[in-house]
């Protein structure tokens, strides 16, 4: 059974440097920025995942309840997550990943 650890604080993001602020309603687990998150958690918030790869956005999916979902790839082990996009994230690059996806699947 899944446990939601609500861990909601600001880090450096490892893939573009930028400094990313506590999310304030929720848990911030990717940067806003760029979207890039990291491999820390095997369930939400629990940072006892062993891998610490970087997860890349490759992909979103619409969800008529949740809004905009973020699926990322780990880069180093390929573990496929998914979460929900933040309020304050940069809807330029969701938009970017959304049509990298579709040209994908084409």
């Amino acid at each position: 059974m899944k446990k939601f650890n609500e861990i909601d604080e600001e880090f450096i993001c490892e893939n573009c440097g930028k400094k990313v602020e506590k999310l304030g309603y929720s848990c911030r687990n990717h940067c806003n920025h760029c979207l890039y998150s990291k491999h820390v958690d095997k369930n939400p918030g629990d940072r006892q995942e062993e891998c610490h790869g970087m997860l890349e956005p490759i992909g979103v999916e619409i969800n008529n309840k949740k809004g905009y979902i973020i699926v990322y790839k780990c880069k180093k082990c390929g573990v496929i997550r998914k979460n929900k996009a933040a309020k304050d994230d940069n809807f330029d690059e969701i938009l970017k990943i959304s049509k990298n996806s579709i040209n994908n699947i084409i």
